[in-house]
């Protein structure tokens, strides 16, 4: 049997099955969980009902809240689970809140991911309820789900699929494009001329994640078209950057 090396490993390092070092790009923090785990069991966090403020775990975390601060248009694309979508969310709230803004609109494309669902039974907002899912479960952490209801229930809050916003204009409100990678060049674009007076949009997404045949994605392209445009700003997110479970680092080194 091989002899094993009593050679310390750096910390973030780990030995592969082949016997290679990996370093991991999500290392553990001391301390550090993002649901404030306890030992309870999770006790404490069913008995918060929403999170009052929300801080960056990074400094691109720190670069993409400084931006959508700063500018009236935002693209921030980058791997699963580096905080676009939430912190874009996060950052409607607190411009709901504040009385910047009077609507929040969410848009996201009704796409399956690779699955066939068949047939959705129900109105408009209950077909698109499943696509929406992580929009809304964002927006229930943020302010709870009791007060999230009653905000799109008198449409401060507005779902709104991508294929009914051509032709509106979105005067006071923040919008949040979700899973922009999904979208076409010309659905991106139309999406874009939505802005309004007094409004601020967010566009996120994963262009190595795209649901769209190849080259039919427009995120990429545009992301590249606006970063010469003043007033604009274009955050590039990285593996680095992950927050969710350490794997999802780890995994997407190698997939």
């Amino acid at each position: 049997m091989a002899k094993r090396s009593s050679k310390t490993l750096p910390s973030g390092v780990t030995t592969a099955r082949d016997g290679s070092t990996v370093l991991s790009l999500f290392p553990n923090r001391s301390g550090w969980d993002p649901l404030g785990g306890s030992s309870n069991g999770g006790a404490e966090r069913r008995d918060q009902s929403y999170l009052r403020t929300v801080k960056p775990q990074n400094t691109n975390q720190k670069a993409l809240m400084d931006a959508i601060a700063a500018h009236h248009l935002v693209v921030a694309i980058g791997p699963a689970g580096t905080g676009k979508t939430y912190l874009a969310v996060s950052a409607a709230v607190d411009a709901l809140e504040r009385g910047q803004v009077d609507r929040i609109v969410l848009s996201r494309p009704a796409l399956e991911a690779g699955e066939s669902i068949g047939f959705l039974p129900g109105d408009l907002h209950e077909k698109m309820a499943p696509f929406l899912r992580p929009l809304t479960d964002a927006l229930s952490e943020r302010m709870g789900a009791k007060r999230l209801r009653a905000l799109m229930a008198d449409g401060t809050i507005e779902v709104a699929p991508i294929g009914y916003m051509r032709g509106r204009t979105l005067n006071n409100a923040f919008v949040v494009i979700d899973e922009a990678q999904n979208c076409t060049y010309a659905q991106i674009k139309m999406l874009l001329t939505r802005l309004g007076w007094h409004s601020t949009m967010v566009l996120t997404g994963d262009p190595d994640q795209t649901d769209l045949l190849d080259h039919l994605s427009g995120l990429s392209d545009i992301a590249q078209r606006l970063d010469a445009v003043d007033g604009i700003a274009v955050v590039r997110l990285t593996e680095g950057d992950i927050v969710r479970h350490p794997l999802v680092a780890s995994m997407l080194t190698v997939l």
